[in-house]
Formats: C-alpha cells, structure tokens, sequence
C-alpha cells in the first residue's frame, strides 16, 4: 500500500513514523512535509499549500498511491477530502460537511443537542451585546471561544470580563465572525480519538494534554505544549461510556443528515463533578496528543486508516497497545505563542538518540541553503519518550529535551507531572 500523507507538523511526522512501521505499507509520501519527515519519507512539495485539492490530486495520481490521509483541519473544513474522493482516491478524512464539527462550534452544539450529547450550556453570539448578556448569565470563569478555525488557539478562559470580552471583539470583527459563550465545566480534561466510517467507531488510548504555554497552566492558549499516555487515573469505564454517550450517537447524527463522518473524530472531554462533559470536537489527529498515543499504538495504522476510509471498522479487531507510558514535551520558538522568531538554528538532536526510547518530530522546521537545520514555526519541535512507568517516561523526555539547542527556546516543565503524583481526580 502507497500512502500520501498531507501536511507539516509533528503530528504527520508521528503519523508518517508510525505508517512506515507498518509492514503492510510499502511506501509513504508526504506533502509539504519537513526535515524531521525527509529522512524517513518522500517529501513532495505542494505549492498550492495544503487547501491545493488539485495539488493532492496531482500527487496521488502520480505516485499511484492507495490511500490519501489528510492531516490538519483547514484542508478538510475547506473540502480537499470531497475533491480527492471525486478524483477516485481512497481518503482518510471526513467530508467538508462532516468537518463542519470542528469548523464551527455552533455546527457542533447544535449536533450535540440532536445526539443528546453532554456538553457545556452555551450560546452562539453575533454582536458584543450579546455577548455581553452571555458572560453575565453564564458568569465566571467566562469561556468565549471562536465559532470558525483557529489554530487550536481561539479560546479563551478567564475571569477577567474586560479580557473575554475583548478576545470576543476581535473574533467578531472577522468575515462573518460569531463566538460561542459557555459555562465553564470543571475537572480534569481528556482527549480521545476515535476512528470512524461513517458508521462504525473504534477509539484508541487517551490522552491528555496542556493548552497553556506556562507551567502550573498559566499564560495564554497555545496549539499544545505536551501530552502523556495512557491515563492510570481516568475511570477505566471512560472509554466505553464516550463512545456510547458521545462517538456513536455524533456518528448516528451526521449519518441522519446525509453527511456521514469518516475519519477522526477528536472528542475533547472535562471530566466534572457531573460526568464526562464535551468541551470540543475536532476532525482530526489532535496535536500534540498524537505523536504519544501512536507511539503506543502496536496495531499497524495503515491498515486500521484504510479501514475507516473505506468503510471495514466493523472488520477490525481488539487493538493492541504498548504498556508503556509515553510523554511528548513541545520545545517552542522564542516569542510564542504571540510572537515566535523563525530561523534560528537548531542543534543537539544527534545527542536526543541517546537518550533511551527518546526520539524527536519535527514540527516548525526547515532547512537553510546550506543545509542547517533551523526554526520555522512556534512549536518547532515535539520530543518523545516512552517509559516503564509515567516517571520514567517524563525522566527520559526531559532528559531528551536538554539535548535540544535553540536560542530563546521553551518548552514547560510539568508535563504529566500531576499525573505522576497521583494529584489528579475524578468526581
């Protein structure tokens, strides 16, 4: 099986690496890719970006591949898996109306109430009158999120009125701009992927991970600055109680509506005081919570994404994990997320491989003329680690990230930290 895999980031490392793994793959090809991915896979350029449905179609067709997989959310949301079907290719990834779910968080409510979803009480807003009369009936700490894409960075959560109400402000003054009000849903957050056909759902591990770009979850949102895998913590019914209460009933929705979801739906949870809430739904992978639940992932990925592409998840059996524990830490670019500096150069990753189950993706990178290695984004890199234990895993990711060399460099410090002194509960 020949696999191109769309996108950049270390997510689609993680998923190159885990497909060239697979024994039944014989080749995998990526555009745009990176330099972390160059060395493990073709790397074509797509100088359409990823939205270039043409650019993908092209590829395909001239690689002759099996399987097209579509990392990131905006080529969905803007329909590239509809245009690659036509064209007759097996796509991994839902439809532009099926990604409606991460595309707009109103779309998203509004399936949720028809699947009798639990979720935050919210309201969808179009002028700052309203949301106003929002923050004060929900009250804080105030939750105001973007109705369209993002970049994982369109929420915000404060108890600062004046600071939602202007993150609200700049959201509306988009083309067609609305937010989405919510109540703020207490205790710990989860993520778990599940795999879908449009009418079958399989999940995998979940995992969580860490918005904030400062220790103890200060600062701003960011895309993601690290995750850990499995979750000892978590109730061991959570898996089954999300895909009954959540994944399938989501699933059986957009089927009713003629849109059938195919692909991953990312359920992103708050496990409160009242059960298992859903705080959002992406369309996709999740990064950076990807790069820790496939390093765990022992079932080959080609064959279980060409399954959910092409309608066989009831065919597939248990999958296997790895008892291991795994931990990615985000080593970010000086300035993000507001600002991030590219191009400084990045050293030390040789040194990362010896550091035991260590290994780095590439995220924001690129190579210079001469071939250095150097930033190209905010998060630039995504270092993994797996361990016997969860502190095993973060001793040896930390250990892995000190190797790292990039000046003005930051990544946090208490990725899973809480998790490993048992301090996180449920109920």
């Amino acid at each position: 099986m020949k696999v191109l895999v769309i996108g950049s980031g270390a997510r689609e490392h993680a998923i190159v690496k885990a497909l060239g793994a697979d024994q039944a793959v014989d080749a995998v090809i990526v555009a745009p890719g990176n330099p972390g991915m160059d060395a493990v896979a073709l790397c074509e350029p797509l100088p359409g970006g990823v939205e270039d449905a043409e650019g993908v179609v092209e590829l395909a067709r001239r690689h002759s591949v099996d399987l097209v997989v579509i990392g990131p959310e905006a080529p969905l949301v803007a329909g590239v898996a509809d245009v690659v079907s036509a064209a007759g290719f097996t796509v991994f990834g839902p439809s532009a109306a099926a990604a409606q779910l991460e595309g707009s968080k109103a779309f998203a409510k509004e399936v949720m109430a028809a699947a009798d979803v639990p979720t935050a009480m919210a309201r969808v807003c179009g002028t700052v009158e309203e949301v106003g009369d929002a923050l004060d009936t929900m009250g804080a700490p105030y939750v105001v999120k973007d109705d369209g894409l993002a970049a994982g960075k369109g929420v915000v959560v404060t108890d600062d009125r004046a600071e939602a109400l202007a993150h609200a402000q700049a959201c509306l003054a988009k083309e067609g701009g609305r937010v989405v009000v919510e109540e703020f849903l207490d205790g710990p957050e989860v993520s778990l992927f599940c795999l879908c056909d449009g009418t079958d759902v399989i999940p995998l591990a979940p995992a969580q991970d860490f918005k904030r770009v400062g220790d103890g979850d200060e600062g701003p949102n960011t895309g993601g600055m690290g995750a850990y895998s499995p979750l000892d913590w978590a109730p061991p019914t959570l898996v089954d109680e999300v895909v009954t209460r959540v994944a399938q009933p989501v699933v059986d929705e957009m089927a009713r509506r003629g849109a059938p979801f195919s692909g991953v739906l990312y359920v992103g949870l708050a496990l409160t005081s009242r059960g298992p809430k859903v705080v959002e739904f992406n369309a996709r992978f999740g990064d950076p919570e990807t790069q820790v639940v496939l390093a765990r992932l022992e079932t080959p990925l080609g064959g279980l994404l060409h399954a959910a592409a092409t309608g066989g998840l009831a065919g597939v059996g248990a999958l296997h994990w790895s008892p291991q524990h795994a931990v990615t830490v985000v080593v970010a670019a000086d300035g993000y997320p507001a600002k991030p500096r590219k191009g400084d150069p990045i050293n030390g990753l040789g040194e990362v491989d010896g550091v035991d189950t260590a290994y780095v993706l590439h995220a924001g990178t690129a190579r210079e003329g001469d071939g250095t290695l150097v930033s190209a984004g905010g998060r630039v890199l995504s270092v993994v680690a797996l361990g016997d234990s969860l502190s095993q895993a973060r001793e040896r990711v930390y250990e892995a990230v000190g190797k790292v060399e990039l000046e003005g460099s930051h990544h946090r410090s208490d990725i899973a930290l809480a998790a490993e002194r048992d301090e996180l509960h449920v109920g």
